[in-house]
């Protein structure tokens, strides 16, 4: 059985303090510029999701398959970006 989807809403870098889990989805607001994410496995881990968007649009992104695991959701680049929620179990 698998577990239930949750989500956490940001609008800057750092943990999101959820322990380990599985992106699932993202879904991007970006304002003008060159609208940048990346993801890290905790912090100062190594890069899991590293993206690039279209500027002033709205984005989702759908990880395949069983998602990412991380020991801790990490965003460490929050470019251009108004917010973000990201969709995990």
């Amino acid at each position: 059985m698998r577990s239930d989807v949750q989500t956490k809403r940001v609008t800057g870098t750092g943990s999101l303090a959820v322990g380990p889990a599985r992106i699932r989805q993202i879904q991007v607001l970006t304002t003008s510029g060159s609208p940048r994410l990346t993801i890290t496995d905790g912090n100062g881990g190594s890069t899991v999701l590293d993206l690039d968007f279209k500027a002033s649009d709205s984005h989702s992104v759908n990880i395949p398959s069983d998602g990412i695991r991380v020991s801790d959701i990490h965003v460490s680049a929050f470019t251009n970006i108004t917010a973000m929620t990201v969709f995990y179990n």
